[in-house]
């Protein structure tokens, strides 16, 4: 008998597609604190789904991870981020240009790809959406392609905010029994890269009058 999809399937399935709109939506926008906008959406996604599975799956814990990552990722980091960027009086509409059609192309195909490979594993389990998580496989792939793709440093930065998105959405639905104090430690090891980035940001900018990360082949030793 064929496996009819419950309420939390849906809902995870539905929340896994906005993710994945919302990474390439920052492909296409061509402002960062645009970028930094869909990345707060994004979060406030991730956070929603940490509370319908805490509802769904009784695990009271989560409801505190939903508000952390709520307040910590849709609010906070963009904050920091936003913050760095208008004191270090960067043009925030001309550091991130890339050629907008190809990549997205490109994406939709890199998202295939993680899609169709986590379903070829044929991982099943009535409590699994495993919809949900062969999407989160694609939205990671998309989010390394959205690293790769930027030149410039922030948007960079977003890339990697988001891949964790990504990772975060794909624990809810494989392994909502995590622990609580791992599940926080992930989130808070975030802040720690937002400060480092916000750091080398600063200092780049300062150094060189540009947020592009072609000058930091000048490394390579």
């Amino acid at each position: 008998m064929a496996h009819v999809p419950t309420v939390f399937d849906s809902v995870a399935n539905v929340i896994a597609v906005g993710v994945l709109l919302a990474e390439f939506g920052m492909f296409r926008a061509s402002m960062v604190d645009s970028q930094l906008r869909l990345y707060a959406v994004q979060s406030w996604l991730v956070a929603a789904l940490a509370a319908v599975v805490a509802a769904t799956r009784h695990v009271p814990s989560l409801y505190a991870l939903a508000i952390v990552s709520a307040v910590l990722k849709a609010i906070v980091v963009p904050w920091i981020m936003l913050r760095f960027l208008h004191r270090a009086d960067v043009d925030l509409a001309r550091i991130s240009k890339v050629r907008v059609s190809s990549i997205v192309l490109t994406g939709i195909a890199v998202a295939a790809i993680g899609f169709f490979a986590i379903g070829s594993l044929r991982i099943q389990s009535p409590v699994l959406p495993s919809a949900a998580l062969a999407i989160a496989a694609g939205e990671v792939l998309v989010a390394f392609l959205l690293i790769i793709a930027r030149t410039d440093i922030v948007s960079q930065a977003v890339g990697i905010f988001s891949l964790e998105n990504g990772v975060f959405v794909a624990s809810l639905v494989l392994a909502w029994g995590l622990p609580i104090l791992l599940a926080l430690a992930l989130v808070f090891d975030l802040l720690v890269a937002v400060l480092v980035f916000a750091i080398v940001i600063r200092s780049l900018h300062h150094q060189e009058d540009t947020l592009s990360a072609e000058v930091l082949d000048r490394l390579k030793g």
